[in-house]
């Protein structure tokens, strides 16, 4: 570990919890701060249990979010999975260039929408 690194005991303690709440027809849930493997292990659980609903609209809200790597990528894959065989929608929030990139890069745009406001996103659902 260098000089001004956190250990990653040190690093999941800091890390904001996602924020979970209802707007309109949908479920948001805000990420915050780097979603890397410790952020899938704890995050995971959350977003499992919010996307178990039948015909959940969920939002992913990546606005707060400072790090994105291949974690970020296999949550979302999985949550979408998980969301579309309960027949429901996920939507994702970002409007970072290089968060966009990859998810472009994976080909996720193909299969979630991108929004770069949660405003836009809720209009996607109902434009469907």
């Amino acid at each position: 570990m260098r000089q001004g690194e956190l250990s990653d005991d040190r690093r999941a303690e800091a890390v904001r919890p996602p924020r979970v709440y209802g707007i309109d027809h949908a479920i948001v849930v805000e990420l915050h701060g780097e979603i890397d493997l410790v952020a899938y292990q704890r995050t995971f659980p959350l977003l499992d249990a919010v996307a178990a609903g039948p015909e959940a609209v969920v939002i992913i809200d990546l606005s707060e979010v400072d790090f994105f790597d291949c974690s970020g990528v296999s949550l979302l894959m999985r949550v979408h999975r998980r969301v579309a065989e309960r027949g429901g929608a996920m939507r994702i929030v970002c409007a970072d260039a290089l968060t966009l990139r990859i998810l472009r890069l994976t080909h996720l745009t193909e299969v979630l929408s991108a929004a770069p406001t949660l405003g836009a996103a809720l209009l996607v659902r109902e434009e469907e």
